[in-house]
């Protein structure tokens, strides 16, 4: 058992009222949406490579962004996409300080992340996990169990994260109805010599420092250059952890010709963290009643550590053509390593003597230690097409790609029991204990090479001049080698979405497509469960405003899925993994809304809810950690009286979840749970010159104490409230 998994069984009833706030959330939709309309300014996207350099600098500033691939790979806006789509923009990433992949999910519409421990937190949405993380377009496939510091992505490197909410099988073939999530890179796109020198201080000692520089290469600058680099240090309200990260980005532009770009880049990152948490605090004593252990409590020894390592080469060729159409081909090579020695608790104790009970049926431990190493490794290549074409006297778009991927994930595991003898007395455990005496490691069960290889191909056609049907469908021959056996599938995956533009700025829209997910869950015989199939539907009103500064979207969902994993909460007594069943019959359907961008040139603003059920068969709700219903509001305002002076923060809520873990021996399970909480945070930020700006942020205002980690017997608290100051020089 290299990393501990959790044996669980979902119990309880979803609530029968999910959709109400549905008409609540078209007239906030709606009404922001008309206030906007006030201002009489031009309503159609139009995309003018003149526009001076003071609306280049405004658009630079909004919280939306005009054009995406994001949905399609068909160059659209947001309103153009039939499903659900939130792009969070380089300026908010700034405002709120959201300087990770983590921290930008943690923000995002219909977007609930489990934290399994400190290091290790697996992302959800409308019930599902995300599974399915892309740079520029190319997915890589992500394991829960093996979390190779994904979410720890440092957003320095990027432009901007577009998430596609739903079923997104045309973009990545395999994966959940969850959701899809895209970090676009930054590019060296300045013909000047450039820069931003960022410097941070926050609680917890925490330091952060980055330069972001970029300058031509050519004395034409028709070849340019852009290097981001950065290190952060800091410890944390965890007693004994720290956390160190270091990373490097360079990028090479260089316009070929007039309508031919070559980009080639390489990426550096590095985490290391030292005693870290895993797998949380224990929760209860044996008589049922909670252990209370203060925020800054950490069962980790001094020994513990989780480095990460990631590099990843990467090269982009663009060639557009005179009439209209473009050829995309992207390439990247990958390489993540993992190196890490932890130790766990997640025992019962007795409140008195501190003796611990194991949470297993016929299993006497109360944690353990691991020693684990991994290398994921991927290589691949996606070449696509894009273009106008006509075809009964109308314009249509047709979009048409290949892709190949290699994915080799590589992990070895030594681990070893504690048995309560060994712990001892828990009441006095302050996280001492001896390193174990490691045997050799070992390949763990799940080490597999992934091998897909698709070709998908996509029509936006104009039936008339507000109606408008995409059509499309991706083939994919996927093959998975595991040290055992060797599984072959071969799926077509069909996407169709209409969209009417029924009035001025207001666009309606219905999509459809299957889902196809091979697992990575083990049956009683150490057999992998079948993929996941099922169908996903969405219908909404979408709405953009201000040349597409502002977007406005209200969308109802339904996901049918068979062959779903469930845990039993039995373990292979072979592997040390955990049993699980398919499960056929999940539905997940619900609400959400989001209005995003400029209410005005001095105002920014991203408002997103979502409300869900998801049910068995049986009615009893799937995945019940998650919230059912959750919102998010940041904004921000600039004060035209002292246009110096930029003010804002934001509001997150989510609804109460539960989990039912196993009982103490197996016997039985009880209920984890987490009420209702709201967390605000606040900003400002001071323009003491043009170049240099002054800011401030604080989160989580009054302090708020919360588990991140309902799905297990172990307590992942969420973090205090904390500060930080940054200063920026641009030039």
């Amino acid at each position: 058992m290299s990393f501990k998994e959790k044996r669980v069984r979902e119990s309880g009833r979803a609530p029968q009222r999910a959709l109400r706030i549905s008409v609540l959330a078209m007239m906030v939709a709606s009404g922001i949406a008309q206030a906007a309309d006030s201002t009489k300014t031009e309503q159609t996207l139009t995309v003018d490579a003149s526009a001076s350099s003071d609306a280049q600098e405004q658009a630079a500033k909004d919280y939306s962004v005009p054009v995406t691939r994001a949905g399609t790979k068909m160059a659209l806006t947001a309103r153009d996409i039939p499903q659900s789509v939130s792009i969070v923009s380089k300026q908010r990433m700034q405002d709120q300080q959201l300087q990770s992949l983590n921290d930008v999910l943690s923000n995002t519409t219909g977007i609930r992340g489990v934290s399994s421990d400190m290091d290790r937190t697996n992302y959800y949405s409308r019930g599902f996990i995300i599974d399915n993380y892309m740079v520029d377009g190319i997915p890589t496939a992500f394991a829960s169990r093996w979390n190779l510091g994904d979410a720890q992505t440092d957003m320095a490197l990027y432009e901007r994260v577009e998430v596609v909410r739903g079923a997104t099988g045309l973009l990545t073939g395999p994966g959940n109805p969850s959701a899809s999530i895209n970090m676009v890179r930054k590019h060296a796109d300045s013909k000047e010599f450039t820069g931003n020198l960022e410097a941070s201080y926050g609680s917890w000692d925490k330091q952060r420092y980055v330069a972001d520089l970029s300058a031509p290469l050519s004395p034409e600058g028709n070849v340019r250059g852009r290097v981001v680099a950065g290190y952060e240090d800091k410890n944390s309200f965890i007693e004994r952890y720290g956390f160190e990260k270091k990373f490097i980005y360079g990028v090479v532009d260089a316009d070929l010709t007039d309508k031919t770009k070559l980009s080639v880049g390489y990426e550096f990152t590095q985490v290391d963290t030292d005693s870290p948490m895993w797998s949380g605090s224990p929760r209860w004593y044996t008589d049922g009643s909670q252990t209370h252990l203060r925020r800054g409590y950490n069962t980790s020894p001094e020994w513990a550590y989780n480095n990460k390592e990631n590099k990843k080469v990467f090269v982009n060729l663009q060639q557009n053509f005179d009439n209209g159409w473009n050829i995309t081909l992207n390439g990247t090579h990958n390489e993540m390593f993992l190196d890490s020695k932890q130790l766990y608790i997640d025992g019962y104790f007795d409140k008195n003597t501190g003796i611990g009970t194991s949470p297993y049926a016929n299993y006497p431990v109360v944690g353990g230690t691991g020693y684990n190493t991994g290398k994921r490794k991927v290589d691949a290549v996606d070449a696509f097409a894009s273009g106008p074409y006509e075809l009964l006297g109308r314009q249509h778009e047709l979009m048409v790609g290949v892709n190949y991927s290699r994915q080799d994930n590589k992990y070895y595991s030594a681990w070893a029991n504690i048995s309560p003898a060994e712990l001892g007395n828990f009441n006095n455990f302050n996280g001492n204990f001896p390193e174990t005496d490691w045997n050799p490691r070992e390949p763990a069960s799940d080490t597999q090479l992934v091998r897909q290889k698709s070709a998908y191909v996509a029509t936006r056609l104009s039936l008339a001049d507000p109606l408008h049907v995409i059509l499309g469908a991706r083939y994919t021959n996927w093959n998975r080698e595991t040290l055992s056996a060797e599984m072959e599938k071969n799926n077509t995956t069909p996407y169709g979405g209409v969209i009417w533009d029924f009035y001025d700025n207001w666009s309606a829209y219905a999509s459809y497509t299957s889902v196809f997910q091979p697992q990575d869950y083990q049956d009683a015989s150490g057999g992998y469960l079948s993929p996941v199939i099922g169908k996903n539907y969405e219908a909404g009103v979408k709405s953009d405003w201000l040349n597409s500064r502002l977007t406005t979207s209200i969308s109802v969902f339904r996901s049918e899925l068979d062959n779903v994993a469930e845990a039993t909460g039995a373990t292979n007594p072979d592997t040390g993994n955990a049993i699980y069943v398919g499960k056929s019959g999940v539905v997940s359907r619900g609400v959400e809304f989001e209005v995003n961008g400029a209410l005005t040139d001095n105002w920014q603003m991203t408002f997103g809810g979502t409300t869900y059920v998801a049910e068995d068969r049986d009615g009893e709700n799937y995945n019940s950690q998650l919230p059912r219903t959750s919102f998010n509001l940041f904004t921000s305002y600039r004060l035209p009286m002292l246009d110096q002076l930029t003010l804002g923060g934001g509001v997150n809520w989510q609804s109460k979840t539960y989990k039912d873990v196993g009982a103490p021996d197996g016997n039985g399970t009880w209920r984890a749970r987490q009420g209702s909480y709201t967390l605000v945070d606040l900003f400002a930020r001071y323009d003491v010159t043009k170049n240099l700006s002054v800011q401030g942020n604080l989160n989580n205002l009054f302090d708020k104490e919360y588990d991140e980690n309902v799905g297990s017997g172990g307590i992942v608290y969420g973090e205090p409230r904390s500060f930080s100051v940054t200063a920026s020089y641009r030039f």
